[in-house]
């Protein structure tokens, strides 16, 4: 990753210490300090600016806030989100289901799997991703054995979580809008949930290619991980009630959460559209999905949040209340 040569310039604080008497013939002290300084908005990628803290932040120069502001307002990814919608012929379903089904699916296979052929950023998600499906498994585990619980994991990419849980001895019902990645989660599960000296091989999970709206029948337990970020707070009201309406016991969602400085990184990420960015993403406030669940008489039990350096999500648990 290649930085500006100014973030890491030396930038030095001079601080004089005071006279107390005015015939002192002590000479004044200089201290130096050398810290990281702010790269010039200018010369800032998208990547530097995910490297600050809200601290950081919050304590830019005037001037870089104006030209942020400005740039920012010079934006418009609504239209660049049209754009694509228009391109696959409809609104935010289609343009997942078309990037999952291409050039997203072969991103996502090596960020989810287990190849070297990714890069810092890659590798980082990866990791911030296996944290998510570490934390959803303890949750699950802490309740008891998972044998015999029935589970759908809606939105199941490469069989990431639905895999793991079959190895519990859960019966695994697994979905996802894309059918590249419901054949290569088909393949890892016959690879992986195979029969171990005198002990039965695993019941494989029941994958099958569905959008969220599509999905039926009664589970133990509903899980969601990494889905609502494609999709606007309005859609995703809905498709929290339909998830909560097949869930017995509990529903888990993960959802990258809205707050200043999330939103921020996010719009500034905009400024730099990429041939990777291809699908809209959407933050939500952790308000809006508990607002979301109390409308279906249902509240949040447990809650957490992951974070790498390029990867934040919120983890929630909700029961019936």
């Amino acid at each position: 990753m290649a930085y500006t040569s100014s973030l890491f310039a030396p930038t030095a604080f001079h601080t004089n210490k005071p006279r107390f008497s005015p015939v002192s013939t002590k000479p004044k002290t200089t201290r130096t300090v050398t810290v990281a300084s702010i790269p010039p908005f200018s010369t800032a990628s998208a990547t530097d600016v995910s490297l600050f803290d809200g601290t950081t932040l919050a304590v830019i120069g005037g001037g870089s806030v104006a030209a942020l502001a400005a740039a920012l307002s010079l934006t418009d990814p609504e239209r660049r989100r049209r754009l694509q919608a228009e391109e696959v012929g409809g609104g935010d379903k289609e343009v997942v289901k078309e990037y999952f089904n291409n050039s997203g699916f072969q991103r996502w296979k090596k960020i989810y799997g287990e190849t070297d052929d990714v890069n810092k950023v890659q590798r980082d998600i990866r990791l911030g991703h296996s944290k998510t499906v570490e934390n959803v498994l303890k949750m699950l585990k802490d309740e008891g054995s998972l044998e015999g619980v029935t589970v759908c994991d809606a939105g199941c990419g490469t069989g990431s979580l639905a895999i793991p849980l079959a190895k519990e001895g859960a019966i695994v019902s697994a979905s996802d809008i894309s059918a590249a990645m419901v054949a290569e989660a088909e393949k890892q599960a016959k690879e992986q949930l195979q029969a171990v000296g005198e002990n039965a091989a695993p019941m494989l999970p029941k994958f099958e290619v569905k959008d969220l709206e599509s999905l039926d029948g009664k589970y133990d337990t509903v899980v969601c991980l990494d889905v609502l970020i494609h999709y606007p707070q309005s859609k995703a009201d809905g498709m929290i009630a339909h998830l909560a309406s097949l869930a017995e016991k509990r529903l888990i969602l993960s959802f990258a959460p809205k707050t200043f400085y999330y939103d921020l990184l996010k719009r500034v990420g905009e400024l730099f559209p990429g041939p990777s960015k291809a699908t809209r993403a959407y933050l939500h406030a952790e308000a809006d999905v508990e607002r979301a669940l109390k409308k279906v008489g249902w509240r949040i039990n447990k809650r957490g949040l992951i974070t790498t350096q390029f990867y934040f999500a919120r983890l929630v648990e909700a029961i019936p209340a």
